[in-house]
Parts: C-alpha cells; structure tokens; sequence
C-alpha cells in the first residue's frame, strides 16, 4: 500500500515550515496562490491525507455526521439517507454510515467508535434490540459527553434529543378508516413490528378507528410478533379461520406476505379484499400485481429535516437550544389493491 506523507515530511521535502504546509492545504489567505498550487500538487503526489482525529482537537469540528441505520435491506431507510445526504452535501458535511443490523452491542460500538473525534453529531433510528430491552443509556451518555444525536422514526421518549417522526397514530387510524368508509367490515392487522415504537403507535390507531366506529375488535385477526417468518404462518391460520375483507399491515413485508397469501387462498383484490400497508419502496407500487395501497412515510423528508435539525444545533452559537420533534406528514396513496369508494 502507497505510503501516506505527514505534513512533517511534506515541509521537509519542499523547504516551508509545517504552518505554511497546513495553511496552504486549508486555503489560508496568508500564502501565494502559487505555493498553495505547489504544495497541494505535492500533498495529492504523496497521497498526504489530513487526520480527522487531529483536525477535530484543534479546531473542534470535522465536518462529518455519523449515520446509524438499524436495516440496510429496508428501502425505507435507504429514502431516508438519501434525504441526509442531500442536506449534508449543501451544508459542506461529509456522512460516515453504519448499519447496527438491531444490534443493541453494535449500535453501543458504533456510537463509542465515532463519537472519539471521528464525528460532530449523529442521526439514528433506534435498533429493535435496543427498543426490546428498553435500554437507552448508551445515548445519554454520549449527548452528556458533548456529541449531539438525531433520533428519526423509531425513538426513545426517555432520551432528550432532536427527534423526527411522523404521524404514526394518526397514519394508522386514517387508513383503518379509509378502509371502512370503502365497506370493510371485518379487517385483520399484521404487525412483525411489534417490538418498535412505530409498530405500537399504528396498533393504537388501528384499534382508534375501530372503536370510534363502533366496530368489535376482533382478536382473532389481530397478529402482533417481531418475527416475519411467524407472521407468515399466523397469517395463514387468519385466512383460514376467519372472514376477512380488508388487510391493515405495519410494515411493508407485511404488506408483500398479505398480499401475496391473499391470492393463494382465491382471494379476488380488491373486489373481496383490500389492503393497504405502511410502505415505502417500489416494491409495493411497481413490482406486485395489484400494486400495493400503501401509506407513504416521505423517506427523504425525514432525512432532510434530521439533518437540518442536528447541522443547526451543531453551528449554532446558543449553548442551550432547546430540542425540538419535527413531525413529517403520511400520505395514504392508493393503487389496485384498495376498492374506490
């Protein structure tokens, strides 16, 4: 591998002082055009990389947000770190990503990994694991030690912090309703998100609309687990057992496997059965058929206004700012899978 110079070397090779080395490369207004264009010409010719780590305890800032996504298979997420990407990249910020895969020992890692000087704040949405076993400590401490967090989608109430979400209650007890002001009478919910603050918010809206229309809750059609192989299995013993005639699903694989299973049994959508799933891929509105009613989360907009909500804390000048929650809008979007009404 190329060795990397050190600005030591690079002041050695070409006779300048390490100072002039360092201003040169920074676009300092105290040197020559000309020797900044021979320095940075020998810096890129020796493969001289700055030290993040250094930069940051001399100048406390290294321009970089970390990026802790619990999911890199869920096209949600990937929508939401297009929309931080965006603002960082207009704001001058550099984004470090990782993946905790639900991990609650690898999102504690990451977070100690970064948080040495390698970032000045991160955006995140809490592991399942994290949010199973109630633990948040991780997080207090290390908003207490100085480094900002930005919770998105799913959070913890417990942690003080910039938060975005969206109206999961709200989502969850307006597609309900939408499904029976289209003559539903009998609709089933499957959750494998049961562990997530999301997916016990959209429970409560879903049971929210069928108490204000006076309608029974029915047990029987209701499958809540954090596992998505145990949901197909209990879906299945659903439509075998039971009439149903509309299909609430927390998550889009929940959407996929109701649909999917629907057809199996002869079902015809949505003439005898309608579903609509919280989703935000093309899997639901281009790749099934029928296409998939879904209510749509705005993944880039969570993404967007995280990071304005962390890029403003972060050069802000006021040491106490106060935290704010930013709540994005669902969009119900219809597509084959629902009756009109």
């Amino acid at each position: 591998m190329k060795a990397k110079a050190t600005l030591k070397q690079i002041a050695k090779e070409l006779n300048v002082s390490v100072s002039t080395v360092s201003k040169a490369l920074n676009d300092s207004p105290e040197i020559s055009e000309q020797t900044k264009i021979r320095i940075k010409e020998y810096a890129k010719l020796k493969n001289y990389k700055p030290n993040v780590i250094g930069l940051n305890l001399k100048n406390r800032k290294t321009k970089t947000i970390g990026v802790i996504i619990p999911n890199i298979l869920n096209s949600f997420f990937a929508k939401v770190f297009s929309g931080i990407e965006k603002v960082a990249d207009e704001k001058g910020y550099n984004v470090i990503t990782c993946i905790s895969n639900e991990s609650l020992e690898k999102e504690i890692n990451t977070l100690e990994m970064l948080s040495n000087g390698t970032i000045d704040g991160f955006i995140l949405s809490v592991s399942e694991e994290a949010q199973k076993q109630h633990e948040f400590n991780h997080f207090k401490e290390i908003i207490n030690e100085g480094t900002p967090i930005v919770m998105f989608d799913r959070i913890a109430d417990e942690v003080e912090c910039d938060k975005v979400v969206v109206d999961d209650f709200d989502s969850a007890l307006n597609a309900t309703q939408h499904l029976i002001n289209i003559g539903c009478k009998n609709i089933a919910l499957f959750s494998s998100v049961d562990n997530l603050s999301v997916g016990k918010l959209r429970v409560e809206g879903y049971l929210k609309a069928l108490q204000n229309n006076d309608i029974v809750i029915n047990e029987n059609l209701i499958v809540r687990t954090d596992s998505e192989e145990d949901l197909k299995d209990r879906i299945e013993i659903v439509f075998d057992n039971n009439k149903i005639d509309g299909i609430f699903a927390l998550e889009e694989n929940d959407s996929v496997a109701a649909l999917r299973i629907g057809v199996k049994k002869g079902y015809k959508i949505p003439e005898e059965l309608s579903i609509i799933g919280f989703a935000d891929g093309i899997l639901a509105s281009r790749r099934l058929s029928p296409s998939l009613s879904t209510v749509s989360q705005h993944g880039p907009e969570i993404g967007e206004a995280a990071a304005k909500l962390l890029i403003e804390r972060l050069e802000s000048k006021e040491e106490n700012l106060p935290y704010k929650t930013t709540v994005i809008k669902t969009e119900l979007r219809e597509r084959e899978s629902t009756r009109k009404i």
